[in-house]
């Protein structure tokens, strides 16, 4: 992106968190799901939209990237870690999440006003019995692997039980060029399940504290039980509102997204 500017924060416990901003205007932070970073695509795409409007900050979450990863990791961790960016923000800012980056937003929006708005993409909560079934310890099974130095299997059980990928499929992306960079990440993987939480069960008591203007979106050709979830965070959330993306997957296009977001973001 043209007019990008690389920074550095410091997270409360020392970890350095490495952003790119662009554009000029409210601030917007940007906030990855598993597996990506902040030169992923999708959301360096959206930045690009987004920044004639707003001075967007698209980041890479600590473990990730060029950001540190200070240990033990704790989901309290992440929100500090979204504060000091706020704070680097001026702050206060709007934050969009997608995936289970959208658990983290929503935690930190929960415990944070320095969030004005909130925007959210999927988030993978299990709110019924069409959704897959994880087991309480996956965090802690992705973790144990990945100690065991089981990057591979570690992401193939990630892509597997929580992403709902054929054994087939993950089978034909181990022969990938790109599988080296998926298996990068793996140690990351256990993060995303704690911020989920166990079973991803919805937090339905933190999403109720959640003030802010809200909007959760979800994908029309998405697996029905993601567009329930995001019904069912939308109604715990008081006064969000839901809208289904038509023609979209969980794979979401910039193309599609960036609009939204701009459209909620300036009202």
């Amino acid at each position: 992106m043209s007019g990008t500017v690389t920074g550095r924060v410091s997270s409360a416990d020392g970890t350095t968190i490495v952003f790119d901003r662009s554009g000029a205007g409210p601030a917007v932070i940007l906030v990855h799901g598993a597996f990506t970073g902040r030169a992923h695509p999708i959301l360096s795409d959206v930045a690009a939209a987004l920044a004639p409007w707003f001075t967007v900050f698209n980041y890479d979450r600590r473990g990730r990237g060029e950001s540190g990863d200070t240990q033990p990791y704790a989901v309290e961790r992440e929100v500090e870690d979204l504060t000091a960016l706020l704070e680097e923000a001026g702050g206060s800012a709007m934050v969009f999440g997608g995936s289970s980056g959208s658990g983290l937003a929503l935690e930190a929006a929960a415990r944070n006003p320095a969030i004005s708005k909130l925007a959210v993409w999927e988030p993978p909560y299990h709110v019924d019995e069409s959704a897959p079934e994880l087991s309480h310890d996956f965090a802690a099974q992705l973790d144990a692997l990945v100690k065991d130095g089981r990057r591979g299997d570690a992401v193939e059980l990630f892509m597997v039980q929580a992403a709902e990928a054929p054994v087939e499929a993950v089978a034909a992306m181990r022969l990938q060029p790109s599988w080296p960079e998926a298996e990068a990440a793996a140690h990351t993987l256990a993060y995303e399940a704690a911020v989920m939480g166990p079973g991803n069960a919805l937090p339905a008591q933190r999403l109720a504290a959640i003030t802010q203007p809200t909007l959760v979106l979800t994908g029309g050709n998405s697996p029905a039980w993601m567009t329930n979830a995001g019904k069912a965070v939308a109604e715990t959330i008081h006064g969000a509102v839901h809208r289904v993306l038509e023609g979209q997957t969980h794979n979401v296009s910039p193309e599609a997204l960036a609009p939204e977001l701009l459209e909620f973001f300036t009202a």
